[in-house]
């Protein structure tokens, strides 16, 4: 992408402070941003940061490192990340409602004959998170588990080189 994704802007906000306010918006507390060596620009808004310093890894030392510093009182986790700018706040409403019905069941997103993120995976499933390794997200644990889901279309559209964000903005 010719620099750090998620410090890209859409409509003059970085892709992750947009993504931060649309999880602050739909009532997530607390939201922990996973970020790299870099001011994530993140002032005024309620949200921890924790630098990965594995970042080099893959998607799952993000995870990990998300995981690892939530109190002992966070009964699931909301997953997304900032490359999927059409993972709004209704959107995310919409999940966390549907998580709510069944508390120990994951919850995710489905598109393009899968499923993916965002997902709300609860605490049991925790130790699987952090277990995770190299590029890998969630999905493995999503498809064994009876996961509710939420239809998202355009949920496949990620931004992963610049003509994809042109694309977005268009």
């Amino acid at each position: 992408m010719g620099g750090t994704k998620a410090l890209l802007r859409i409509d003059g906000e970085t892709l992750l402070r947009r993504t931060v306010r649309a999880a602050l918006e739909a009532g997530c507390d607390p939201v922990v941003a996973v970020i790299g060596a870099w001011d994530p620009g993140l002032e005024g808004m309620k949200v921890q940061t924790v630098v990965n310093s594995e970042a080099s890894e893959g998607m799952a030392s993000s995870i990990r490192r998300g995981i690892t510093v939530l109190l002992p009182e966070v009964r699931a986790a909301l997953i997304l990340t900032v490359d999927q700018p059409a993972a709004d706040t209704v959107l995310l409403r919409n999940l966390l409602a549907l998580a709510a019905r069944d508390p120990e069941r994951p919850a995710a997103c489905a598109y393009a004959d899968t499923l993916g993120i965002p997902a709300i995976l609860p605490r049991r499933l925790f130790p699987d998170l952090l277990a995770l390794s190299g590029d890998r997200g969630a999905k493995a644990i999503l498809v064994r588990e009876a996961t509710a889901t939420l239809p998202f279309p355009g949920g496949e559209a990620d931004l992963d080189v610049p003509t994809d964000l042109e694309r977005f903005k268009r």
